[in-house]
């Protein structure tokens, strides 16, 4: 039997075009184009106000059912349908994230697809690309170097060095770093105080700079981030530090689009990188927005499972920045339905209908949330070798009670030709025209009614248990003009619960508040719940341990 080559034996075999060409397809010269290299390049603040005035084409959001360890293939099928869309004649383009570093080299791996279904250049894009993440983490540093340097000076603002909410990020997987203590050493140090690091993509500047409409948007947004408080319980804001002008000037090419390719040369914008189940998960709306403007067809996709990532796409994003999507792929392996089903990962081989049938029970309720929305749903089964007729039937049959559609999609092994009916059914569902969006919940609920829609409606707990500190927090930012904001769930990916290991689709569950955050720039109150970290540690065996240069200076081990 032939070896199976690893993705990034596949990426490192792509014939790339020059990014001016793959540009051209868009009607984007190269006088709007700046390059990093031959094959990436940003797209200039002036060609995206130009195309403002395009009508706009059809949105199409590619989810999950909850992850497992088996596998579901989202971004791949993102990528797939893209291609796909492209290879039956419809003129098509992906929107995705761009890849953090502490993932990479800790246990979920890069993000730029699979198979033969990538996009190129999949080193690049797993590391640091075009410096996007390098120039977020460094506004972020900047913010919090002058808070604690105007305390030095004199703390003119009355700052409460008991109460500065601002904390620092950097790119990496380090639990170590999830409480500290910060200005030790004396005098010229500073003042002691306690503080703490999340990851770069759960940071309010990664938001930010992800759901600004432009610079202008980002500079102002940015000046609104409340960075602590005085002693009188008021905010003291990012503008009051007057750190909002050079943030943004760190910031004024990483706003910017990144325009690569997929394996068979198609356009891909990749921009933006929040985490899904500690932030909002969607790429930036500049991208988005922007494809809509060139192309009759662009696929997304929104971070970890529906209960998370689209959630926060039709609460959040498409709140924000106006958005209507016209359909929604739900991506679903037979291997994780088993899983789902109570099959031990070990064991997921042989057949299992029954197995299968169980786990659908998870799929279901993504279907049944995604109808909430307004939004038709099709079923994407990505498929493995392992799979058997038998249970691709079960899924199916499964899918057609509920309403939709399921398609066996081949795209990891042969590219668009394994999603050419997936790329039909869902031209043919958005014909229909039955989509007409809509948010879970209005604007003009209470915070906490918020996240008690979000907890029973897309969960299905039955109740939502926080403290009084936590519900006093939330009425005195409604009384202080915030509580017209949407909510941003944290919570683990794996379940429907806070408890990883419930999975299929669970009933008779709490879902816990721990702390709430107030992102006042990006525009959303952040829930904490269950044990949900912000900055996630590596693995007992991360995949840094793998990863080298080997002796013609190419690099092993990146997935």
């Amino acid at each position: 039997m032939a070896k199976v080559k690893t993705d990034i034996e596949i990426a490192r075999e792509a014939s790339m075009k020059p990014i001016a060409e793959v540009a051209a397809r868009l009607n984007i010269s190269g006088d709007d184009l700046i390059p990093y290299g031959h094959t990436k390049a940003k797209i200039s603040a002036d060609f995206i106000k130009s195309v403002q005035g395009n009508e706009d084409g059809n949105l199409i959001l590619v989810t999950a059912i909850n992850p497992t360890p088996a596998g579901e293939g989202k971004t791949t099928t993102t990528v797939g349908l893209g291609d796909g869309l492209n290879a039956i004649g419809k003129n098509a383009m992906i929107c995705i994230r761009e890849a953090s570093l502490g993932p990479n080299f800790g246990m979920k791996g890069g993000a730029a697809g699979g198979g033969h279904a990538q996009v190129v250049p999949m080193e690049d894009m797993n590391l640091h690309f075009t410096g996007d993440f390098h120039a977020i983490t460094s506004a972020h540093s900047l913010l919090s170097a002058m808070i604690d340097n105007h305390i030095y000076w004199g703390n003119e603002l009355d700052i409460d060095t008991r109460r500065v909410v601002w904390r620092r990020v950097v790119d990496m997987n380090d639990r170590a770093l999830r409480q500290i203590t910060c200005s030790l050493g004396g005098v010229a140090n500073g003042f002691p105080r306690e503080g703490g690091f999340d990851i770069t993509v759960a940071s309010e500047v990664m938001a930010i700079l992800c759901l600004a409409k432009d610079l202008a948007d980002l500079e102002e947004r940015l000046g609104n981030m409340i960075v602590a408080y005085r002693r009188d319980r008021s905010p003291v804001y990012c503008r009051d530090i007057q750190a909002a002008g050079a943030m943004a000037v760190l910031l004024k090419d990483a706003v910017q689009p990144n325009l690569v390719q997929t394996l068979e040369n198609n356009p891909a914008f990749v921009h933006g990188g929040p985490f899904a189940n500690i932030a909002h998960g969607c790429n930036s709306v500049v991208a988005t927005t922007t494809a809509l403007k060139l192309c009759d067809y662009v696929v997304t996709e929104a971070g970890f499972g529906a209960d998370l990532g689209a959630e926060k796409f039709m609460n959040i994003k498409c709140r924000k920045a106006g958005l209507s999507p016209k359909a929604v792929v739900i991506v679903a392996t037979i291997r994780a339905l088993k899983m789902n089903g109570g099959v031990a990962r070990a064991d997921l081989g042989p057949e299992n209908v029954a197995a299968v049938a169980d786990g659908c029970s998870n799929l279901g309720r993504h279907i049944e949330n995604m109808k909430k929305y307004g939004v038709p749903a099709v079923v994407a089964i990505n498929h493995f070798i392992t799979d058997t007729d038998a249970e691709v039937q079960a899924v199916q049959d499964y899918c057609a009670a509920q309403g939709a559609d399921a398609v066996l999609c081949q795209h990891w092994e042969k590219g668009s030709e394994g999603t050419k009916a997936l790329a039909q059914k869902v031209v043919d569902v958005i014909a229909e025209g039955k989509a007409a969006y809509q948010p879970l919940y209005g604007d003009d609920l209470s915070l906490f009614e918020k996240i008690e829609a979000v907890a029973k409606g897309i969960y299905r707990a039955d109740n939502v248990i926080a403290d009084g500190k936590i519900k006093d927090q939330l009425k005195q930012w409604e009384d202080a003009g915030y509580g017209n904001l949407p909510v941003c769930m944290a919570k683990t990916q794996y379940s429907f619960t806070t408890d990883q290991n419930w999975r299929g689709a669970p009933t008779g569950f709490d879902i816990p508040v721990r702390e709430v955050r107030l992102s006042a720039g990006a525009g959303f109150v952040v829930a904490i719940c269950g044990e949900i970290m912000t900055m996630p540690g590596l693995p007992r065996k991360p995949a840094a341990e793998s990863i080298r240069l080997n002796d013609a200076n190419e690099i092993e081990g990146l997935f």
